[in-house]
């Protein structure tokens, strides 16, 4: 099923914008800022995504390009209330795949997002082969082997960003702050500590999650 995710403050115009390109075929889910945004690429990529430039806690530009960095075949159509040539030179610059202006045509906009999901094909691709795991975040479909593993979205979470930043040592702060971003004042420390033992023990990666005291967690990067 294709995934459209609409990044837009404006709750008016969200919610045209999930009505107009919602069908049987697609799920659409709506994001009103960054914050909301990167938590929800956290759980799976989708097939396309409509940004808009001018979000409440910050430039939707930041997104982009930090969407592009990490897959750069992911359609992304920018939504602007800007129309001058800087500003659209900028968006493409930075990898946006088209731009639409507003006041815009619900229509019009339909057709292009169409378009972009015909020529993109996007949904099928993210995908990571590492060693003996193969990891499906679009479908939430994971395995260990030949195994299919069930795993929660906390989980998924935490797989992804150690999947995705495999090599690299990822602090304990970090991760309890991106896996838990649900806006809680206070997170047990011991529940990262659980979500790490709970994710080896499901795939049985206790040589590929490594602790490393006193820092955080990685992925060993000779395993993928």
């Amino acid at each position: 099923m294709e995934q459209i995710l609409i990044v837009e403050d404006d709750k008016a115009l969200s919610q045209g914008l999930c009505k107009a390109l919602q069908d049987q075929r697609r799920q659409v889910i709506a994001c009103p800022g960054l914050s909301c945004a990167r938590a929800q690429l956290l759980c799976g990529l989708p097939s396309l995504i409509l940004l808009d430039i001018n979000l409440p806690d910050g430039s939707g530009l930041e997104l982009l390009r930090e969407v592009k960095a990490q897959a750069p075949g992911l359609p992304v159509i920018l939504l602007t209330a800007k129309d001058t040539d800087m500003d659209v030179v900028e968006g493409l610059d930075q990898g946006a795949d088209d731009y639409i202006t507003k006041p815009f045509s619900l229509s019009v906009l339909r057709a292009r997002v169409n378009a972009r999901l015909r020529g993109a094909g996007y949904g099928k691709a993210a995908v990571l082969e590492l060693g003996r795991f193969r990891f499906d975040f679009t479908n939430m479909v994971f395995y260990a082997g030949e195994a299919q593993v069930e795993l929660s979205k906390t989980e998924q979470k935490l797989l992804r960003l150690l999947a995705e930043n495999r090599g690299a040592v990822l602090p304990r702060s970090v991760l309890v702050d991106r896996i838990w971003t649900d806006g809680a004042e206070y997170v047990d420390e011991n529940a990262l500590s659980v979500t790490v033992k709970r994710l080896r023990d499901k795939l049985g990666a206790q040589d590929v999650i490594k602790t490393v005291y006193g820092v955080g967690y990685t992925w060993v990067k000779e395993h993928g």
